[in-house]
């Protein structure tokens, strides 16, 4: 595997990096810690010929107490004591990720922007070439769900379950100025594996912001992968609960690596609020999850086997949450 040649592009602020954007339009990547998209490159996928590196634009870096910037390495995340202590579902997703050597490089932005993921597109190019390539890259049909005209490549991320639960918002750049929208708000529902996204042309992630209520030791997130050291989650559930434990006033519940987006189950979890949660409540919530999700066979692990997995991880995961709350686990 090798990276063709392509310029890079190093702006210094938000106004220069929207206006290169502008300028090569239809013929450039962002290009944050560069963990997923220079694999990606490597292995001739969706190629540009113009990268707009963020590394020293300014308003994307630093953070402090309840604002993170885009830039801000996951290993950083890690180790802040302030913030693992606030938001434990978050410390539990960073740690998630790949290795200490990937999260040294892997940003925050990255993450939540991480190229959706299937095993007839995670390949060499000569072997796709030899299978026909996909919609997703250089071919015109889905060999998951043999059709022309949707995508059905995963979502691979394990921050955004964990932010969409904890209710954080992200702050979005772009050529009309800037807006905030929540978390799960930043991926487009009625999209598919390509058109995952509901950024404009050329918009930026500036920063993730957490909201000062959901603070608090009530909350985790789990995963779902083959090889517990390294892989992208099979599936990944976020949890957050806030008030008395065993009658939380309000319960959250997001689930990433089974679709194409992230989704936050607030129908399923609401009436929840204000109820007894017991195991018997959890487990029902889980049932209720799980008639939802719809994984299909585009990873290691079938997607029969992950819907089993889908209950009991979010039985797990609402219940951790809930010993985190009690004080009764860390």
């Amino acid at each position: 595997m090798h990276l063709d040649p392509f310029e890079l592009h190093e702006p210094t602020s938000l106004q220069d990096a929207l206006g290169l954007a502008r300028e090569l339009a239809g013929r450039f990547d962002y290009l944050a810690g560069g963990t997923d998209l220079l694999p990606n490159y490597k292995m001739h996928l969706n190629l540009r010929p113009n990268l707009i590196s963020l590394e020293r634009v300014r308003e994307l870096q630093g953070f402090d107490g309840h604002r993170i910037g885009a830039m801000t390495r996951l290993a950083d995340i890690e180790t802040h004591a302030e913030l693992r202590s606030a938001y434990p579902a978050l410390a539990d997703a960073v740690a998630e990720v790949a290795t200490p050597l990937v999260r040294a490089s892997g940003t925050v932005g990255g993450n939540l922007l991480l190229e959706t993921r299937c095993f007839f597109f995670n390949q060499t190019f000569p072997w796709r070439q030899a299978l026909g390539f996909c919609l997703k890259a250089d071919g015109d049909r889905c060999h998951v769900v043999p059709q022309k005209e949707r995508c059905y490549a995963t979502f691979s991320g394990d921050l955004a379950p964990a932010l969409a639960a904890l209710e954080a918002e992200v702050e979005v750049a772009g050529p009309e100025g800037s807006r905030r929208v929540s978390v799960e708000r930043l991926y487009d529902a009625a999209g598919d594996g390509i058109r995952r996204l509901s950024l404009g042309p050329g918009e930026i992630v500036v920063a993730v912001h957490l909201p000062a209520h959901s603070a608090g030791p009530g909350s985790a997130y789990t995963k779902l992968r083959v090889r517990p050291s390294f892989d992208f989650p099979e599936l990944g559930v976020g949890a957050a609960l806030r008030g008395d434990p065993n009658t939380p006033e309000v319960v959250r519940l997001a689930l990433g690596g089974l679709e194409t987006y992230p989704r936050r189950f607030d129908a399923e979890t609401g009436p929840l609020a204000g109820a007894p949660l017991d195991a018997a409540s959890a487990r029902a919530v889980a049932e209720a999850i799980t008639r939802k999700v719809r994984p299909v066979h585009n990873t290691f692990l079938p997607p029969d086997y992950r819907r089993r997995m889908t209950e009991v991880f979010v039985r797990r995961t609402l219940l951790r949450a809930q010993d985190r709350l009690a004080g009764r686990a860390t």
